[in-house]
């Protein structure tokens, strides 16, 4: 469907996509030649219809699941044509890869496709995990609900599924797991917290993710995202695969304070206690949260501590842009935003969100203001992008005419 050039996915991503989508439907395509030949041949002519037919409902599946990965891919492309949209998903693809930068990481950044949808969270299927039928994905898609848009909260959901894929590209779950594992009595945390730390350690390593590279603002993202009844904020589900939302914010805001230390993390944590009191001593669900938020301190450092083979002896603190997201310099570099109006574009897309979350947290930008920034940041990000992308394209056919006419010259 047409769209303007800066909605357009990366042409890296539309590379991936088409090469998958073409290889498939070759392979397809030569499965059904070899199915109606072999109905032609001797051996088919001579098949029970059972035989006949369970090779014929084995093709449909595959068929099935081909037609399952065209619309994955084209739920995500055919939405740039939409106005405003499309720009803004662009914008979104260049934040994702931004988050998945970390110095000399021990992964390349894959192509990322954004798009909208339903729901209050957003999801992740990262590249090179099973699509249906059993074939890899060659991008990462990242869903994004579109309640989200359009305020600093869609920071904090994007960098949180990019925390998914930087982690499955380190295989930080397994060793973070093993560590745990092994330090978690010497820190003297209970075997009942650590057992349910243990299940809901994948989300915690992409919140952990967010607030580094976003600040305080990964922390409202998430405050926006569980804030519920009341009987849903305090409800712990022991064998559920995300962490209780009380919780869930206690345990962003002590990350936050193990990586950028302030009266903040605490003031925040307090406000949550206001909105959601444990009042209640004689429910067990309140008295295990307790028994959770005592451990998170020791949690949080072990979280920032943990040094992965794939980082070669670096800590996932190193790899966090610590020095440049403490509060006192992201407000500095709000206001140093008010004197030069363009400063703005010099900063990477994750460094603008966090500057914009800690400035709204500290009262400096209105919600209206706030969703203003974020659309022109969007835009620009996406055109920035796709300008790149027609230089070195230019660039690439001036080298090769230039090629052409030396060569010619030459003979």
């Amino acid at each position: 469907m047409p769209m303007v050039m800066a909605a357009a996915i990366s042409p890296t991503a539309m590379t991936a996509i088409e090469q998958h989508v073409r290889n498939h439907s070759l392979r397809l395509r030569q499965l059904i030649d070899m199915f109606v030949q072999w109905m032609e041949s001797p051996a088919g002519v001579a098949a029970t219809p059972a035989a006949a037919q369970r090779r014929l409902t084995t093709l449909r599946l595959q068929f099935s699941a081909m037609l399952s990965r065209f619309d994955i891919f084209a739920e995500a492309i055919t939405q740039r044509s939409e106005h405003d949209h499309g720009v803004w998903l662009s914008g979104l693809d260049v934040l994702a890869e931004d988050a998945l930068i970390v110095p000399d990481a021990p992964y390349r950044v894959p192509p990322v496709v954004c798009y909208l949808d339903r729901g209050i969270g957003a999801a992740i299927r990262r590249v090179r995990t099973p699509l249906p039928g059993g074939s890899s994905n060659p991008v990462t898609i990242i869903r994004v609900p579109r309640e989200r848009m359009i305020g600093s909260g869609i920071g904090a959901s994007i960098v949180h599924e990019a925390g998914h894929q930087a982690a499955a590209f380190m295989g930080l779950v397994k060793s973070l797991r093993d560590e745990i594992r092994e330090r978690h009595k010497d820190i003297g945390i209970d075997p009942d917290v650590v057992t349910v730390f243990m299940r809901w350690l994948p989300e915690i390593l992409s919140d952990f993710w967010s607030v580094g590279k976003l600040g305080i603002s990964a922390t409202l993202g998430v405050m926006t995202v569980v804030s519920l009844p009341s009987v849903f904020v305090k409800h712990v589900e022991r064998n559920g695969t995300h962490p209780t939302p009380w919780i869930r914010i206690k345990l962003s805001a002590a990350l936050g304070n193990e990586l950028y230390p302030h009266s903040q993390w605490a003031g925040f944590s307090a406000l949550w206690e206001e909105l959601y009191p444990l009042n209640d001593n004689t429910d067990p669900h309140c008295i295990f949260l307790r028994r959770l938020e005592e451990a998170l301190p020791a949690l949080s450092q072990i979280i920032a501590e943990h040094r992965p083979l794939a980082l070669q002896g670096r800590s996932l603190r190193d790899i966090m842009p610590v020095t440049k997201r403490l509060p006192h310099l992201l407000l500095e570099r709000f206001q140093h935003w008010r004197k030069h109006k363009r400063a703005i574009l010099e900063d990477s897309p994750t460094l603008v969100m966090a500057v914009m979350g800690q400035a709204k947290f500290n009262g400096r930008l209105p919600a209206y203001e706030e969703s203003r920034l974020l659309n022109n940041c969007l835009r620009r990000w996406a055109l920035r992008r796709a300008l790149d992308t027609g230089e070195r394209c230019a660039f690439s056919i001036s080298e090769q005419k230039q090629r052409e006419f030396t060569a010619l010259t030459a003979n």
